[in-house]
């Protein structure tokens, strides 16, 4: 059996843990290194995950440890800086979202990734959910027919902010945080976007930026897609954090409910599937679909590393999805439709 690939993991925060119980799990690879700007959070992540090195200058430890990938997990206005770093000393790079905050940045990372001739991937784990999974391998599989219409909603009322408080003051908030995630499992289910007509809202108190949004897309294949994020839903059980979707095709429709079932409605029947992923050994609920997620999401990434499999999503993908976020702001700020070829053609500001 071959050694498995050397990693290091850049920022030890909340999200972070997941990481690297992912990392445990995928056979092939290993965390040789944890950094972090403050040492005690670097301390705590190397005695708990039984690390042997731990750096505070991300520099220093690509220097000293030449890894084969760099798990960069860190909040978003360092991603360039550490993305360019890593990729210099010929890692593939993996990218906590939002990968960038403007166009411009992502297309720099891009081209370094490019430049490098290693693959830059980007953290989206929520397309590699056991629930979506399903549903993509049906679609996949003509369940019904040629699609025309698709609902995705991620509507809560859990406290976010109580583990990540600097989302309490993020001025572009739910399209960056999680509507990232919703543009990009549209794009993994229906294709590229055409264009993107958006509404924000501010609900909760004293919050810098949107905690809710509505978005409707327009799809080149013709399919027609709405978008609807909320972090400030009031609803028994809540659903947090799970993501609803409905999808019409010619031939039925796909449903995945807030009780982990995949239902088919087809020829006037509805036929029901348990696609409810287990919680691992490391986690617990409700957070145990996203925890699955990014250990499935980890082991691909070691398929990437291995020559089996392609980067989904890669930096280049993902800046699209980049652009549909940054066009939905542009969107809600002048009440337009905005057409995403226009837009990134004008450099997406």
């Amino acid at each position: 059996m071959s050694a498995p690939f050397r990693g290091v993991l850049i920022g030890c925060g909340f999200f972070a843990r997941n990481h690297m119980h992912g990392w445990a799990d995928a056979a092939g690879a290993e965390i040789v290194a944890v950094c972090d700007r403050d040492r005690a959070k670097a301390e705590r992540f190397a005695a708990d995950f039984a690390v042997p090195r731990l750096y505070t200058d991300a520099a220093a430890m690509l220097a000293a440890e030449q890894p084969d990938f760099v798990d960069v997990a860190t909040t978003v206005e360092s991603h360039r800086v550490l993305v360019e770093l890593a990729l210099a000393h010929g890692a593939l790079t993996v990218c906590q979202k939002p990968f960038a905050e403007t166009y411009a940045d992502g297309k720099a990372m891009v081209d370094a990734a490019a430049a490098a001739g290693k693959p830059l991937v980007i953290h989206e784990n929520f397309r590699w959910e056991r629930p979506l999974m399903a549903l993509k391998a049906e679609l996949a599989a003509g369940a019904i027919g040629a699609p025309t219409f698709a609902r995705l909603s991620f509507r809560h009322g859990y406290d976010v902010y109580a583990n990540q408080p600097y989302l309490a003051k993020t001025e572009r908030f739910a399209i960056m945080d999680v509507g990232l995630h919703l543009f990009d499992v549209d794009r993994f289910l229906l294709g590229d976007a055409a264009d993107i007509h958006a509404r924000t809202q501010s609900i909760k108190p004293g919050i810098a930026g949107e905690d809710a949004f509505i978005a409707t897309i327009g799809h080149k294949s013709g399919v027609v897609s709405s978008v609807e994020c909320s972090f400030a839903s009031k609803i028994a059980p809540d659903p947090f954090p799970q993501t609803l979707v409905w999808l019409e095709g010619t031939e039925g429709t796909l449903e995945v409910t807030g009780d982990y079932r995949l239902r088919l409605h087809k020829g006037g029947r509805v036929t029901e599937t348990d696609v409810e992923p287990p919680v691992p050994a490391w986690g617990e609920r409700p957070w145990h679909a996203v925890q699955d997620s990014v250990a499935a999401f980890e082991a691909h990434v070691v398929d990437v590393l291995a020559g089996r499999a392609e980067p989904q999503p890669s930096g280049a993908h993902n800046l699209q999805t980049l652009a549909m976020a940054l066009a939905a702001y542009r969107s809600a700020e002048t009440g337009a439709a905005i057409d995403l070829a226009d837009f990134i053609a004008g450099g997406a500001q």
